[in-house]
């Protein structure tokens, strides 16, 4: 087993449980593992046996665009896109960060983090 890592993946999006976050917007940070055997791709040396962790920035961008009222939401949406687009991934860690978030005081950054394994996880339709 072998893991990919994309780490500190930074965009400008327009989330947040308040209308207001949603319209000024804000900076996130994205962290993102996937877990998957790279037998094939060692051997052989062949992109196409891996995963293609430039085809895994742009599933992060693509969901990262796509307003959202709670990180969680995020999160569970680019695991789903990954799994969907590459089957031999066995298992996702994702954290999503969100900067200076509104709660009152001194805050770097508010972070939720979630890691699914294929045989758990139920796809949304």
């Amino acid at each position: 087993m072998g893991r990919v890592s994309l780490e500190g993946l930074e965009f400008f999006a327009y989330h947040g449980f308040y209308d207001e976050e949603q319209k000024v917007g804000n900076k996130y940070a994205v962290d993102l593992t996937v877990f998957t055997d790279f037998d094939k791709a060692a051997d052989h040396d062949k992109l196409s046996e891996t995963v293609n962790y430039e085809s895994l920035y742009k599933i992060v961008a693509a969901e990262m665009s796509i307003r959202s009222r709670l990180l969680e939401n995020i999160g569970k949406r680019i695991i789903n896109s990954i799994f969907k687009n590459f089957p031999q991934v066995d298992a996702i860690d994702v954290s999503i960060a969100k900067f200076n978030p509104p709660i009152g005081g001194v805050c770097k950054t508010a972070k939720v983090s979630l890691k699914r394994d294929r045989k758990n996880f139920k796809f949304d339709q």
